[in-house]
């Protein structure tokens, strides 16, 4: 029997989480609330949670400042923050700070339950994805370890949002292979709206910024016209190569797989 998944709500609006709460028990989910920021970073430090729906404005602690201290924990805990504030640079804030998604307020509480099913499904295919796959992936200078959760371009470590690392990992995993926007939010986020798809659009350039030897001129995640996006293995090789040549284990193959236990 699946053990029932454990979702922690801080939101300072009583009715909000209420009809929220309502909403999720329904869906077998056991529901803890919090409406202080404080009580809310406390419960979160006892661990447990499967997710971690969170508003921003609240008394006490703030919810970016909740959301930098989780994602210092050592357990992920998957996080989408809702708040009034709508802007750009909050929505993007948020994301840099490591929130899986975010809605903006007012929103439909069915569209927020649908996209917390939508993300603990994916967390879990992700689990098993990497019970039958623990080899990290090495292409053209990048290496990604799944299991550490750990990104790096020519042996330099790179800092990743939980989203981006999540996003590189399917590109490299899929080289040559054109994804259109829709494809990255169905197969990374876990659900397809019409309208979000400009999520995928801040991510990847914020990914081509960290990546990338020069973001405006990409050679690693591709832009198809009228298609979407690629990850290029050859662009891959060729950007740290330093002489423009191309390794032939990249030219169009598959990423080279090291599996954890190959002594080699």
């Amino acid at each position: 029997m699946a053990q029932t998944k454990r979702v922690l709500i801080v939101e300072d609006d009583a009715d909000i989480a209420n009809v929220l709460a309502l909403h999720l028990r329904d869906e077998h989910y056991e529901v803890v609330h919090s409406a202080d920021g404080a009580e809310g970073l406390r419960l979160l430090e006892q661990g447990g949670w499967d997710a971690l729906i969170l508003d921003l404005m609240l008394p006490g602690v703030d919810g970016l400042e909740i959301c930098r201290r989780a994602r210092a924990m050592t357990r992920y805990t998957p996080i989408i923050i809702t708040s009034a504030r709508s802007s750009e640079v909050h929505r993007i804030l948020g994301l840099e700070l490591g929130a899986d998604d975010y809605l903006a307020k007012p929103f439909s509480v069915l569209e927020l339950v649908a996209r917390v099913k939508a993300l603990l499904r994916r967390v879990d295919a992700m689990a098993k994805d990497l019970k039958l796959d623990t080899g990290a992936l090495s292409l053209g200078g990048l290496t990604i370890d799944p299991i550490a959760r750990d990104a790096r371009v020519h042996g330099k470590p790179i800092e990743l949002t939980p989203r981006e690392f999540d996003l590189l990992y399917h590109f490299a995993s899929h080289p040559g292979k054109v994804f259109s926007r829709m494809d990255l939010l169905n197969a990374v986020w876990g659900y397809q709206h019409e309208g979000y798809e400009h999520t995928v659009n801040t991510h990847i350039n914020r990914l081509r910024t960290k990546i990338e030897a020069d973001p405006a001129q990409p050679t690693r995640i591709l832009t198809v016209w009228g298609r979407g996006y690629k990850f290029d293995a050859e662009g891959a090789a060729a950007d740290g190569s330093g002489t423009g040549e191309t390794s032939a284990s990249a030219r169009g193959r598959s990423p080279t797989r090291t599996d954890k236990g190959d002594a080699s």
